[in-house]
């Protein structure tokens, strides 16, 4: 009988494998893509030379971080993709992190929440949106700034300011008199042609120089426009540029002046952190004027460790940032990262924006008070992210107490059905990982193998689904909707399914009765159950264990009621569309994507809906009149509907 080897022997086969698969890679620059025993990425990286790079971590060496050791022992499989230059590896990289989001990568894992000022000057008659991605699609895009309310408020100043228009597309194509807006001197109505588009885009270009940061060319046009329309006795014109020219300048006055000379666009990079992670700041300078800055925190990274290379992360990072970001003209990093890695960071810039981007450690005055700046920043954030982390560290550590639990419950899941009478039954599953909402792990289910009502078998298809997606990584705790009867339920499913290892708590309100100023009160309570013990778990109401629980409770119920009421609407909205004869799926998809609602659809022409793929002008006037049909042939008549000689 072979002896099954020993789980050190299977590592040192497996090492030894993996050694001679990497003997064969080129020498060329490329992008390696690191697998577990799952087939799942667990790391991505770059190199100029692949065979040398990826051979470095089989080697056994002292100098290999924690983290290294770690992926190491992971690894059961190691791909690669050739690329032409260190350049292109450097943007494949990128681009293969934000895909995979690989577990021992460094990850910007808010990289979704940058907002921007979005002029869409390529409009007829340009407007301000929000936009959190920067697009090549001819507008210009202002920022990253510290919030959309940031946003929101420079936009609604701007709008007032130069009566840009506030209006969607939609409304603006359809409208035939002026708003409101434009009857209280907020917007000039281009929507009725009440003013020429060079004039409107010349109002624009005002809103640009303040967005550019070019104050002193706008306040002198302003000043100019102001004075000229004084001169000819247009003194309520003439008012109002003084009330903006007061206002631009109040705004401009708030902003923080580091250099008013230099009026290139510079990003200052720089960190703090110690064993429990790092945070790297990044504040941004338009113009010579600050107006935000960004922080970023790295939990498995200790930049005090002498296993740890702060260049590697540094660089990965700045890579990410950048791929998805606006490139300024200058980077200034917190330490010097040596001339060959921003020879490279400048090239992979460049290839990026089409400009040359200067990537430089600061060495003048200047430059020194806005490192300084940054740095102040970076340990501020950080203590004050690790002063969260501890809180929740805390109320993850009561949770493994009170609910015996094994081991810390970083990963908690919970599953939520929903329904309207039986009718339409999706499941959500929500993700806390370390106390906070793992927006990127939420799930959706539509429940296809139960009818009617029946919960049970609904919680049994979901996590039946759930489970046989073995690369996602296993929860340290399930939360359940309900109290003893609905934890059972889940436990018996649980056990069906031989998942039996996985803690379970069910959380449910009670409602109790109490005494205030002689009256009985009726309030809820949150109840906390746990297999085979009868009385519930208590947990205070103000302690962070007991908002992670709830938190997560509350968080899938709403998850599961968005996606059942969004379903519920594209159901009725396709039944009416379903009763116009001819119309199929397709173009009714096409409908309702243009479109959204009903509504909008009413209130377009033929003309709009004939631009829709696939539409004639039968069909279109054949949709308009089903959905009109409830209003007078006059107002058919008006929308050029039915012609007058058929009213």
């Amino acid at each position: 009988m072979t002896k099954k080897p020993t789980i050190i022997e299977d590592r040192y086969l497996k090492l030894n494998r993996l050694k001679d698969e990497v003997s064969a890679f080129p020498t060329q620059s490329g992008v390696y893509l690191m697998k577990n025993e799952v087939d799942k990425i667990i790391y991505v990286g770059k190199a100029k030379v692949l065979r040398n790079r990826v051979k470095s971590y089989l080697q056994e060496s002292k100098d290999h971080s924690a983290k290294t050791r770690a992926l190491v022992h992971n690894i059961c499989q190691i791909e690669y993709i050739l690329t032409k230059t260190e350049v292109e590896a450097f943007l494949l990289e990128a681009s293969l992190i934000k895909k995979h989001r690989p577990k021992y990568n460094i990850r910007l894992k808010d990289d979704k929440s940058y907002p921007y000022i979005k002029l869409s000057w390529k409009d007829k008659f340009p407007r301000l949106y929000l936009s959190r991605k920067v697009q090549k699609d001819g507008s210009d895009y202002y920022g990253p700034y510290t919030s959309g309310g940031a946003v929101f408020g420079t936009i609604r100043f701007l709008n007032r300011i130069f009566k840009i228009r506030d209006c969607t597309d939609q409304v603006f194509k359809t409208r035939t008199r002026p708003c409101m807006t434009h009857q209280i001197g907020r917007c000039t109505a281009p929507c009725v042609d009440l003013i020429t588009q060079n004039d409107y885009k010349s109002d624009v270009e005002g809103a640009r120089d303040f967005l550019r940061g070019q104050s002193k060319k706008l306040i002198k046009d302003i000043e100019v426009k102001m004075k000229g329309a004084a001169e000819q006795e247009k003194f309520e014109v003439a008012a109002r540029m003084r009330d903006a020219l007061y206002s631009i300048q109040t705004i401009i006055e708030r902003q923080t002046v580091v250099n008013e000379a230099n009026e290139n666009d510079q990003d200052v990079m720089s960190y703090f952190g110690d064993r429990d992670g790092v945070t790297i700041e990044t504040i941004h300078v338009r113009s010579g004027r600050v107006i935000g800055n960004r922080s970023h925190f790295i939990s498995n990274i200790d930049p005090d460790s002498p296993d740890e290379d702060p260049r590697e992360w540094f660089v990965s990072f700045m890579n990410q940032y950048y791929e998805d970001n606006i490139i300024p003209d200058e980077v200034l990093t917190g330490f010097d990262l040596g001339m060959d890695l921003n020879k490279l960071l400048q090239a992979v810039l460049k290839e990026r924006s089409g400009k040359d981007v200067v990537v430089r450690f600061p060495l003048d005055r200047k430059s020194v008070s806005l490192l300084d700046m940054a740095n102040q920043n970076a340990e501020a954030h950080f203590k004050k992210h690790v002063s969260k982390e501890n809180e929740k560290k805390e109320g993850l550590n009561e949770i493994k107490l009170k609910l015996g639990l094994p081991h810390l419950p970083r990963r908690i899941e919970c599953f939520d059905i929903s329904h309207f009478q039986g009718a339409e039954t999706v499941a959500s599953q929500v993700v806390f990982e370390d106390g906070r909402p793992s927006k990127d792990h939420y799930r959706r289910y539509i429940i296809r193998t139960v009818l009617g009502i029946d919960d049970f078998k609904s919680m049994y298809e979901v996590l039946e689904r759930r489970f046989k997606h073995t690369e996602y990584d296993e929860p340290d705790l399930l939360v359940v909707d309900g109290g003893k009867g609905q934890l059972a339920q889940a436990v018996k499913i649980l056990n069906e399914l031989k998942i039996n290892h996985i803690p379970v708590v069910g959380l449910a309100k009670a409602r109790v009765e109490s005494s205030f100023q002689d009256a009985e009160v009726s309030e809820t309570e949150e109840r906390f159950y746990i297999p085979g013990r009868a009385n519930p778990v208590v947990f205070k109401r103000n302690t962070e264990a007991f908002q992670i629980l709830t938190g997560l409770r509350d968080e899938a119920h709403r998850f599961a009621i968005t996606f059942h009421r969004n379903r519920r609407e594209d159901a009725s909205l396709r039944s009416v569309l379903d009763e116009v004869t001819g119309l199929g799926e397709p173009r009714k998809l096409a409908l309702l994507k243009k479109f959204e609602t009903i509504e909008n659809i009413k209130n377009a022409d033929v003309e709009e809906l004939i631009l829709i793929k696939g539409f004639t002008r039968m069909m279109a006037e054949r949709v308009l009149i089903h959905l009109n049909e409830d209003e007078s042939d006059r107002e058919a008549v008006q929308k050029g509907i039915i012609p007058e000689d058929q009213s």
